[in-house]
């Protein structure tokens, strides 16, 4: 089972940007976290990051018939997004929407998700276990469990 993870603007800057609600943990800590919970859920994953909203969209792209489900932290493309949004119904993969925050507690223009409307379940508020959460449902939902 292959999963794409792709995390949107700002995630590069894990530990730097706002650490008391991101986190101290940096990117790198994230990345070596995915791909630790892959491993004990014996799915195999790949992980992209950009800042750019035309490269996520790229890459949602590419999975079409490469990958077997999208994991996604759209970052503040969350809330603007209907690029992501379109690429995401257009693959049609089975995708889990993650962030490590709460937006759904934060300004009010953060609770506005467009892609999560092309997304089976979001994990938010977990931080690093949101990911870990979203590799269990996806591999539970292609192996037919859900």
């Amino acid at each position: 089972m292959k999963i794409l993870v792709i995390n949107g603007p700002n995630l590069n800057m894990l530990g730097i940007r706002e650490p008391s609600i991101y986190g101290p943990q940096s990117y790198e800590a994230l990345v070596e976290y995915i791909r630790t919970a892959a491993q004990e859920l014996g799915c195999e994953v790949e992980i992209f990051q950009s800042n750019h909203e035309g490269a996520l969209v790229d890459r949602i792209q590419e999975a079409y018939g490469v990958f077997d489900g999208i994991v996604l932290n759209p970052a503040a493309y969350t809330h603007s997004s209907i690029a992501i949004l379109d690429a995401l119904k257009a693959v049609a993969l089975p995708a889990v929407e993650v962030h490590l925050s709460d937006i759904q507690s934060r300004e009010p223009f953060r609770r506005i998700s467009y892609p999560a409307m092309a997304c089976l379940k979001t994990y938010a508020g977990l931080g690093f276990a949101g990911y870990r959460e979203a590799l269990c449902f996806l591999c539970q939902y292609l192996g037919g469990l859900l």
